[in-house]
Formats: structure tokens, sequence, C-alpha cells
């Protein structure tokens, strides 16, 4: 049995539906074996619990985790070798990335995300060669990786059937290339496609080997409509519902998935999938860059959920979503910080603030931009809400899962903060991750002032460089020509893509021309 009070001079519980924290003030929570069993006021709670070790104090603020509802890669996609290109050339810039050890690679962002107050992570792993049972393995060191450090995770291997390289059949794309690099690129791409079936035996086989475990759940997703013919994405939704689980789909990340769309259906992506039965409240859909109207209307009516990555989108060049569309809607949404944030690294502080100020479109109306509490709800239970763990993550009550993060107010305020300013907005605005104090996950405390306690960070540092500071492999090595040889025929190939597209009516307006 392990129980603690953590005690704090304001308590935040969660976001109310006006977007004002529900707050406790000179406050204590009680955990016992990883679950909340107790919120009040501290005097109380110390005198009902006086065995219990005691965290925090007066001069913290203790909050609800934070969830990362996008996730793929420890070390990034910059650290590897591939520029910040847009999306659809990036696919062809990384085949040549080194690779890396699971367990490493996976602890690598872990570390980042707990320091930043991440406790719940949604990972969509894949992009990976290999047979079923290879990547059984490599799926199993990713969830072992998480456990280690004690993180709660959301695992899924990303379905993909089809056009692996650009937005058409793999046998057209390299019918494309030069004759002298075909049969690599044909080698290549075969041993990146798993079938279908295979992917469902997949899910099972990891749900079978997950049951029982406390920090980690399984789930599905079709990676996106480009990647997925429509029997796929049915018997996708099919599994899913028939196992209780949710779905999580990248879709019309950039403008050319949205050309793609029209082209395939004659619309558009999400009025398709509403087609095919899969939109609701157990469907997230990654990125939402490029919905319409129309669209966020019908993702509203269904309760299908959107996850916001703010800074990948604008790495990639894929565009600014939009959000204030989606609040003005009412639709779930979560934050995602991709393959890395602004900064290169997973940092879920500094992308609520990036999300925040992103969309500050010109005009004096509050409600037509998002809160701090918006935000905030974003990044908690707007993204519980799209894993398996909705409804026991995301808020500090009774019967929910001890997952917190204690700030020390002192040092985000110092030297001066007016008292004026609403508490959220001034945690919002200037907590950086050296004043977390505490990070908890099921009760436990995972990290304190920057020091993990399961893993030595050191060293799983110290191992990446000397594994990487190898010269490269030969299938590395081959792998990085290809991906050179290729890349100009992957650019030439969207080079009039867009031709055909209806004009744009940006949802923002925030500069102009004339």
């Amino acid at each position: 049995m392990t129980e603690s009070l953590i005690l704090a001079g304001t308590l935040i519980q969660g976001i109310g539906d006006d977007g004002r924290p529900i707050a406790v003030e000179q406050a204590a929570l009680y955990q016992k074996d990883g679950v909340i069993r107790d919120i009040g006021k501290a005097d109380d709670l110390t005198a009902a619990y006086p065995q219990a070790r005691r965290y925090g104090s007066m001069q913290h603020v203790l909050m609800p985790g934070f969830v990362n509802s996008h996730h793929h890669v420890g070390l990034t996609p910059l650290q590897l070798g591939s520029p910040d290109y847009a999306l659809e050339l990036w696919f062809a810039s990384r085949m040549g990335a080194r690779e890396v050890d699971l367990r490493l690679d996976t602890l690598y962002s872990a570390f980042e995300m707990i320091a930043s107050g991440i406790t719940t992570v949604q990972h969509i792993h894949g992009w990976r060669p290999g047979t079923l049972e290879t990547i059984h393995q490599a799926a199993g060191a990713v969830l072992a990786a998480y456990r280690e450090i004690g993180m709660r995770a959301s695992y899924s291997f990303a379905v993909r059937e089809q056009n692996l390289l650009v937005y058409e059949a793999d046998e057209q794309f390299v019918a494309r290339v030069p004759a002298e690099i075909r049969p690599q690129l044909a080698a290549h791409l075969k041993k990146q496609r798993l079938p279908l079936d295979d992917h469902l035996k997949l899910f099972r086989m990891l749900a079978a080997d997950n049951h029982g475990q406390p920090l980690t759940r399984i789930q599905l997703a079709p990676a996106n409509l480009h990647w997925c013919g429509d029997e796929a994405l049915q018997a996708i939704k099919a599994e899913a519902d028939n196992a209780g689980v949710p779905m999580h789909m990248h879709l019309v990340e950039t403008a050319y998935q949205r050309e793609y769309a029209r082209r395939r259906t004659g619309g558009t992506a999400l009025a398709h999938l509403h087609k095919l039965g899969l939109l609701g409240p157990s469907l997230t859909l990654g990125h939402g860059v490029w919905l319409n109207e129309a669209d966020i209307e019908r993702a509203a009516a269904t309760g299908t959920c959107v996850c916001h990555n703010c800074s990948s989108n604008l790495r990639l060049r894929s565009g600014v979503a939009p959000l204030n569309a989606f609040r003005r809607h009412g639709l779930t949404v979560g934050l995602g910080l991709d393959e890395a944030g602004i900064n290169d690294d997973r940092d879920m502080l500094q992308e609520m603030r990036l999300a925040l100020r992103v969309h500050r479109v010109p005009g004096m109306d509050d409600d037509e931009v998002p809160s701090c509490g918006e935000i905030v709800h974003m990044a908690t239970e707007g993204g519980a809400k799209t894993t398996p763990f909705a409804g026991r993550i995301g808020r500090l009550e009774p019967g929910r899962l001890a997952d917190a993060v204690l700030f020390d107010w002192k040092s985000i305020t110092w030297p001066y903060q007016d008292d004026d300013i609403p508490l959220l907005d001034v945690l919002v605005h200037r907590a950086r991750g050296k004043d977390i104090e505490s990070v908890f996950i099921a009760g436990e405390e995972i990290c304190h002032q920057g020091q993990f306690t399961r893993v030595d960070r050191t060293e799983v540092l110290n191992e990446i460089a000397q594994k990487l500071a190898a010269p490269r492999t030969a299938d590395e090595q081959a792998r990085l020509e290809l991906g050179k040889a290729v890349f100009a025929h992957v650019k030439d190939f969207y080079r009039d893509y867009l031709a055909q597209e209806t004009p744009r009516e940006p949802f923002y307006a925030p500069s102009s021309r004339r």
C-alpha cells in the first residue's frame, strides 16, 4: 500500500465550462495506491492522514498532469538528418534516418515530456519495416520503456497499407523514377508494408500482452485517408468497436491531403469518413488543419475529437488549424507535440503558449480567441478524452488517477508578479520546466526538480551518444543514398498537384497584401 499527501496553496482540480479554474485554496490531495481518495483543506487532511508521506507546501500550485495527445518518436527528425521540409517531402528526406534503439529512443522523449509536466502520452508508432513478429517485438520495447520510467501511455501502431511515399499507388510511383533506382525503391517500399490482417493481429497480440498493466493501454490508428482503403478503414473501425478502444487518425494535415481526398472521394476527407461510419467520440483526428466549416460542424455534431498540433503544423508548412472555429462549435480538442515542438523538444508549457498566441486574431472581443483556461483544458481533460484513460485522468477528483504536476509558485513569479493577474494566466504565460517541483503519476513522484527517480537520464543519453557515434551501417547508408536519389522525384510529383484546387477562403486573415 502506498499513500501520500500533496499540499498546495492552490489546487486546480480542472477547468470549468466557463473557462475558469476549479480551485481549492490552502489545499491537499490524498492518494492511496495511485488513486485520489480525498481533496480538501490542508489542515483537515493532514489531521485525517497523519501517517501519509507529504509533498509540497502552501508555496506550491498543484494541477492535473498534461496529456500529449499526438506523439511518434524520441530523437527528432532534425537530429537524425531531416530538415524542416514540407510534410510530403519529409517522408523522402527521412528514408536515411539512423536506427535508434527503441528503449533509448522512447526514454529520450519521455524525459522531455515528463520534465514539462506531461504525465500521459498518445504514442502513434509506425513507419517501420519488418514482419508481424519483429514489429510486435518493437512495440513491446516501446511499451516496456514507458513502464520503466513510470509514464502513462496509450499505444497504437499506425495502419498504412498503400501510397507509402506519395499520394498514389506505390507501383505507379516506382514507375516514375529512373530505371536504375526502381528495384531498390520497390524493395524498400515492400519492406514497409504490413498486411491489414497482420495489423489487426498485432493489435490483438499487444492487447493480450498489456492485460492488467496499469500504466499502458492499446488502441488503433488508421494512419490517414491516403494510407488506408475504405475496406481497411471499416475493418479497423469494427475491430475498435469490438474491443471498446478509441482510434486516432491523421486527417487533412496539409493542402495536398485535402486535394487527395477530393480526387479520391469527390468531396472532403471528413465527409467520406462520415459515410463510412467512422465519426464519433471514439475517433480523434490528428491535425485537422484543412477541415472546412461544414466538416467542423459535422465533427461537432458527431462528437468527434480533434488533436491540435500547433508547432508541428508551423514547422512543416502545413498551415494553421482553425482552432477558434473548433472552439465555437464545441469540439473536444487536445494538444499534441507530434515529432517535436517549436524548440525541437517536447515542452508542453511552450506548446500551450504557442497555441494561445497563434490564434489571437485581430480584434478586441475576448471570446474570439482562446483563454488560458481553454488552453489548459485542451492540455489536460481535452487530451484525456482522446485516450482510453478518458474519465480517469485530466482532472483532480476523488476516484481519478493521481497524475499531477506540482509547480513552485515563488519560482514562477520571481522577482515580482502583481496579484491582480489571475493565477492561471500567470502560470500559462510564465511557467517553465524549471518551475516544476514534482511530477506524480499514479501517486508516485517520478520526477523531482528535473531529476528522474526510476531511470538515470545521463546514462541513457550517454548510451545514445555512444551508439550513434558508430559509422552508419550498410543498410543505413543505402537508405540515405536512396532517399537522396528519390527526393527530387517526390518533389516533382507534387509540382502541379494543387493546380485544380478551389480558391481558398481562410478562417483567419491576420495580414493583407493590399
